[in-house]
C-alpha cells in the first residue's frame, strides 16, 4: 500500500459519512423522533451505536467537546427516543439525502453495490481493539440497501480512524483544546467555528493559545511555527499509519477501485456546498475535486 492510501481514502469517504451532519434530511429524521435541536440530534445519532450511554462516555470518546455541550443533549435524548429508533432515524435521514443528491439510478447501479461491498469488507477488516466508536459501529447489522451499507461502512471506517487519531493526540500530550487551536492555526478550520461549536469559552481558548506560543508551536498571529507544523505533521502521519489496517486488508487493487468509485459521490457532496467552508471536520475536498486524486492536507480532529 502507498503511504498516502489511508489519507486519500479518508478524504474520499468522509463526504459520504458527513451527510448525517449537514443535510436537512438527517436533521428532519432526528426531529421526527423527538430530538430537540441540532446538538441533541448530533450527539444522539453519532453516539447511538454505543447504546444509551451517559454524557461522560461521549465526552471522552468524542474528545474535543466541552462537557457542558454534551450534557445539554445527553442523557435527555434517551428519554425522548430509544437507541433503536435513533439508529433507524440516522439510516432514514441518510437514505433520503443520498436519494436526493445522487438520484435513484446511482443508488440502484452496479457501481453502488460494488462500492458498498468493498467498503464493507474494509470496515469488517478494521482492528477495533481499543477503538470504542469504531467497534460500536462495526458491530451494527449490515444494511440491506447498498447505498445505506456504503454509508455505514464509511462511518465505521471514519470512527475507526478517529479513535486512532485521539489515541495519537493522547500519546503526544495534546489535549482537546490544544488540538482545536492547532487545527485552527494550520488554517484548515475556522477557529471561532471550532471554539463555539465545541463550546469552549474564550478564556480557556486564549490561555491555550498562550501556552502553545510559550511552547513555540504558534506565533503571535496565531499561525503554526515551524516547530508547531512539525508536531502537527507528526500527529497526522501517525494517524494515517494507525488507519492503514483496513486498506492493507482490502489490498491495493480493491482499494484503488473503491477510490475510483467513491470519487464522483464525494465530488457531488463537496460541490453541493452542504459542507461549510472552515468546517470543524477539516475536510478540504481536495481529493474529490482533484483530477489526480492526490493526497490532501486535511485532518479530522
Amino acid at each position: 500500500m502507498s503511504d498516502d492510501a489511508a489519507r486519500l481514502m479518508w478524504e474520499l469517504a468522509e463526504p459520504v459519512h458527513d451527510l448525517v451532519y449537514f443535510t436537512p434530511e438527517a436533521r428532519q429524521a432526528a426531529d421526527d423522533i423527538g430530538m430537540r435541536g441540532f446538538w441533541m440530534g448530533y450527539f444522539a445519532l453519532r453516539a447511538a451505536p454505543l447504546g444509551p450511554v451517559q454524557p461522560a462516555v461521549v465526552t471522552s470518546s468524542f474528545y474535543v467537546f466541552h462537557p457542558s455541550r454534551v450534557t445539554r443533549a445527553l442523557p435527555d435524548a434517551w428519554r425522548y427516543s430509544t437507541v433503536e429508533d435513533v439508529l433507524a432515524a440516522r439510516q432514514r435521514g441518510v437514505d433520503l439525502a443520498m436519494r436526493r443528491l445522487y438520484g435513484e439510478d446511482a443508488l440502484c447501479s452496479a457501481s453502488m453495490t460494488e462500492a458498498a461491498d468493498l467498503a464493507w469488507a474494509a470496515a469488517e477488516a478494521a482492528d477495533t481493539a481499543g477503538r470504542v466508536l469504531g467497534g460500536a459501529n462495526q458491530a451494527l447489522e449490515r444494511p440491506a440497501e447498498p447505498h445505506v451499507r456504503l454509508w455505514q461502512a464509511t462511518t465505521t471506517l471514519r470512527e475507526h480512524r478517529g479513535d486512532g487519531h485521539v489515541a495519537v493526540l493522547v500519546s503526544r500530550g495534546i489535549g482537546p483544546v490544544e488540538a482545536l487551536v492547532l487545527k485552527a492555526a494550520s488554517g484548515e478550520s475556522d477557529g471561532a467555528l471550532l471554539r463555539e461549536g465545541r463550546k469552549w469559552d474564550t478564556a480557556t481558548w486564549y490561555r491555550t493559545e498562550a501556552e502553545l506560543r510559550a511552547r513555540g508551536w504558534i506565533d503571535d498571529s496565531g499561525r503554526l511555527t515551524a516547530r508547531g507544523a512539525a508536531e502537527r505533521r507528526a500527529v497526522e502521519e501517525e494517524t494515517d499509519a494507525a488507519a492503514e489496517g483496513p486498506w492493507r486488508a482490502l489490498g491495493h487493487e480493491a482499494t484503488a477501485r473503491l477510490a475510483e468509485l467513491l470519487a464522483p459521490w464525494a465530488r457531488t457532496v463537496v460541490a453541493s456546498g452542504l459542507i461549510p467552508s472552515g468546517n470543524p471536520v477539516g475536510l478540504t475536498g481536495a481529493a474529490a475535486l482533484s483530477d489526480s486524486g492526490g493526497p490532501p492536507p486535511g485532518s479530522m480532529t
